[in-house]
C-alpha cells in the first residue's frame, strides 16, 4: 500500500508542476487558513489571493475546520491537491483493511487490499472526492477507525475522532446518537467533549467569525450551492426537485427522515446486539447522507465500505449491485443544472435521485428482513 500512496503523491507532484487545475475544495481550505493566519474574516472574504483565480467558491466549513487546515497554510497552492490525495488514498486503504476483518471469513491475498482499494477509485463518490481535493474519504477513515477499532476495544480514545471529523463537518454529529444508541456513553461524551473543546477554541481565537458562523452560515444550505441540483442526493434534495423548491420542501425532507429514523435507530440497535457493529455503522452512515439538507454525491464515500463488508460476507450479488451503481455514475448522465431537473419524466427522476432512492429501498428491505428473521425466532 505504501506504493500506491507514494505513487498518488507522485502524481499531486506532477499536477502542481505542471499546474493543472485540480482540487478546487482544497485551494479553499488552504484559503481559509491562511486567511485566518492574517487576521481576516474567513466566512466572508477568504484573503486576496489566497486562492486560484479559476476558484470562486466560499468558505462552508465549521470554525475548527479552520485549525485543522493550519499544516496546509505551509504547502504552495498546486501541492495541497497532491498531499490531500495521498492522504485520501491512505485514508481509503484503512478503511477498507478494516472492513476486510469484520466478515466471518477474512479473504485472503496480499493483493487484496490494493487491489480493491485500487477498484474503489473508480466509484463516483471516491475518485470525484480526489479531481475536488475533499477531505471526505479522511473523515470516513477517522469515524470508521474510531467506531469499529478504538471504541470496540474500550480505548480511552474512543469518540474522540468522531469529535474531530465533527468539528471539521457538521454530518459526523450523527454518529454521536449512534455511540449512545450503541451503549457506549463514554465514547459519544468524549466526542461532544472534543466537538465542543475545538468549537470553544475558535470562539477564543476568531470570535467574529465563529459567531456569524453558528447564527447565520450553519443554518444555510444554500451557501454550499443549489439545493436541487441533481448532485445533492439527499432526501431534501430529492424533494427540493420534485416540488421545484416549494417553500414546504425543508418541512416534507425533515419529516421524511423523522419516518426513516425509525427503522434506522431500530437497526442500528438490533445489529450492535447481534455483534454487527460494522452493519449498525453503515446504517448511520446512510441515513446520515439521506437526512443532510446538502449530500453531494462525493459524500457518498460510504459505498466503499458497504460494498466490501458486503463482499466479506458472501453478498456478492449485492456487492456487485452497489458497484455497478456507483460506478456507472449514472447521476451524471441526467440532464441537470439550471432548471433542468424540473422538467423529469419519470425515467429520469428516478435515475436522477438513484442514490437516495437506492439506500432509502436498502434501509427498508433490510429492515423488513430483521422484522420478519425476528418473528420467526418468537
Amino acid at each position: 500500500m505504501g506504493g500506491l500512496v507514494a505513487l498518488a503523491l507522485a502524481l499531486g507532484v506532477v499536477a502542481w508542476l505542471a499546474g493543472w487545475r485540480l482540487g478546487a475544495d482544497s485551494a479553499v481550505y488552504r484559503a481559509g487558513a491562511l486567511t485566518f493566519l492574517h487576521g481576516d474574516p474567513v466566512y466572508t472574504d477568504l484573503r486576496l489571493g489566497t486562492l486560484p483565480d479559476w476558484v470562486s467558491l466560499p468558505f462552508t466549513y465549521p470554525p475548527a475546520a479552520v485549525l485543522l487546515f493550519l499544516p496546509l497554510a505551509a504547502l504552495p497552492p498546486g501541492l495541497v491537491w497532491g498531499v490531500l490525495l495521498a492522504g485520501s488514498v491512505l485514508a481509503l486503504a484503512v478503511v477498507v483493511r478494516t472492513l476486510l476483518g469484520t466478515g466471518p471469513d477474512r479473504p485472503a491475498g496480499a493483493l487484496l487490499l490494493p487491489g480493491l482499494t485500487l477498484a474503489a477509485l473508480l466509484l463516483e463518490p471516491v475518485w470525484k472526492t480526489l479531481f475536488l481535493g475533499q477531505i471526505n474519504l479522511v473523515l470516513m477513515a477517522l469515524i470508521v477507525v474510531d467506531v469499529l477499532v478504538l471504541s470496540v476495544r474500550g480505548s480511552r480514545w474512543g469518540g474522540v475522532l468522531v469529535g474531530v471529523a465533527s468539528a471539521v463537518k457538521l454530518t459526523p454529529l450523527i454518529f454521536v446518537p449512534h455511540l449512545v444508541f450503541t451503549g457506549r456513553w463514554r465514547e459519544a461524551v468524549r466526542a461532544v467533549g472534543t466537538f465542543a473543546g475545538l468549537q470553544a477554541l475558535m470562539f477564543l481565537l476568531m470570535p467574529g467569525d465563529a459567531a456569524r458562523y453558528w447564527t447565520q452560515y450553519a443554518l444555510d444550505p444554500d451557501r454550499v450551492g443549489a439545493v436541487h441540483w441533481i448532485f445533492n442526493q439527499s432526501l431534501s434534495g430529492l424533494v427540493n426537485r420534485a416540488s421545484q423548491v416549494a417553500p414546504w420542501s425543508p418541512l416534507a425532507a425533515l419529516a421524511a427522515g423523522i419516518v426513516l429514523a425509525v427503522p434506522a435507530v431500530w437497526l442500528v440497535v438490533r445489529l450492535h446486539r447481534r455483534g454487527d457493529a460494522a452493519g449498525a455503522l453503515l446504517v448511520t452512515a446512510c441515513y446520515a447522507l439521506l437526512l443532510s439538507p446538502v449530500s453531494w454525491s462525493h459524500h457518498w464515500v460510504w459505498c466503499v465500505p458497504l460494498a466490501v463488508l458486503l463482499l466479506v460476507r458472501g453478498r456478492h450479488a449485492l456487492a456487485a449491485a452497489v458497484t455497478v451503481l456507483f460506478l456507472s455514475a449514472i447521476i451524471m448522465w441526467v440532464p441537470n443544472g439550471g432548471d433542468a431537473e424540473f422538467r423529469w419524466g419519470p425515467v429520469a427522476f428516478a435515475l436522477g435521485n438513484s442514490y437516495v432512492l437506492g439506500a432509502t429501498a436498502a434501509l427498508l428491505a433490510l429492515a423488513a428482513r430483521e422484522w420478519r428473521r425476528g418473528r420467526q425466532l418468537v
